[in-house]
């Protein structure tokens, strides 16, 4: 068992304590975390999005915030600002909730374009910059940002530079019968399940993660069969902006830190397939006419995935 296959079992044991079901969601959510990303979470609340949020959180013993975006909230409310103090005679820095190792953004479609941009510095560069000071967000610096497909009134739509910052699209969805059950006797008590949750990694086991998912070996087969996929989205006359070069290295980055959660130090077209449209979904810029068709950037991933041959795959590692 490797390092990250360790820390990742170590944490998933603690998280699904608090976070009932959908092991697939936190190997995602895991991987964005290992390989530098950030992640979208589109769902309806109450789906468990700022459990999973807190309870990753705490089990690897980072600090956490949470933004809740509403229309009026201002970009100097994320990154913070100067506040004069008298006493001093100076400005001082008072830092905003964007800098800490993990954040939750809740409803992130609800805030001003102008606010909303505001994290794109962040999520790039892993820096704020305020009246011309630049303080850096460290390592790791990991956003989960949450949007509500439903409900459009009072949104504002991310625009497309913001949507290809976050590596992967991930929709929680409902629990199953069982799963539910646990998650409503597990709230009979007088503290919730994540206050119970005792860290089992801190802040260096994760930045060693982040640094061995680098060293996992990508064949040029895989390589190869990476670059047609996002090739084919960029052919497709149903999309009118395909998938960028950046989203081709999320991929590639995704795929190494899936791998690596797997117990494996090479990746397999199985695994770029797996996640190729939650890397790809919200890359594509449909036409028109295609969405008056009732198609959708799932559909055509799907559909996409099937057109493009897996390559003869055998591991050399």
């Amino acid at each position: 068992m490797n390092k990250i296959e360790e820390t990742a079992s170590k944490i998933k044991k603690s998280l699904f304590s608090a976070f009932k079901g959908k092991p697939e969601v936190v190997d995602l959510v895991l991987t964005a975390l290992f390989a530098g990303g950030h992640v979208l979470l589109e769902d309806v609340p109450g789906t468990g999005k700022t459990v999973l949020a807190k309870a990753l959180a705490k089990s690897v013993n980072l600090p956490f915030s949470r933004i809740q975006c509403t229309p009026d909230l201002l970009p100097s409310d994320v990154t913070g600002s100067s506040i004069w103090i008298p006493g001093k005679q100076e400005f001082e820095f008072r830092a905003g909730p964007v800098m800490t190792s993990i954040v939750l953004v809740d409803e992130l479609n609800r805030a001003t374009p102008r606010t909303q941009s505001s994290l794109l510095e962040c999520m790039a560069e892993g820096q704020v910059s305020v009246d011309g000071n630049h303080y850096s967000l460290g390592t790791p610096f990991f956003v989960i940002a949450t949007e509500n497909p439903v409900e459009s009134e009072g949104t504002f739509p991310l625009p497309e530079a913001q949507k290809d910052r976050f590596m992967l699209t991930v929709s929680i969805g409902y629990p199953s019968v069982e799963d539910e059950i646990k998650i409503i006797t597990g709230q009979n008590t007088m503290q919730h399940p994540v206050d119970l949750i005792q860290p089992v990694a801190e802040k260096q086991d994760v930045v060693e993660c982040m640094e061995q998912v680098l060293s996992v070996h990508v064949d040029e087969a895989v390589l190869s069969y990476l670059i047609s996929l996002s090739a084919v989205t960029r052919q497709d006359e149903r999309i009118a902006a395909g998938v960028s070069p950046r989203g081709s290295i999320a991929l590639y980055k995704a795929g190494q830190a899936y791998a690596a959660l797997n117990g494996r130090n090479f990746v397999t077209p199985e695994d770029i397939k797996l996640l190729a449209e939650p890397v790809f979904r919200k890359r594509l810029i449909l036409k028109s006419d295609a969405i008056l068709k009732g198609y959708t950037e799932e559909s055509i991933i799907k559909e996409l995935l099937q057109t493009v041959p897996v390559p003869a795959f055998r591991a050399h590692v």
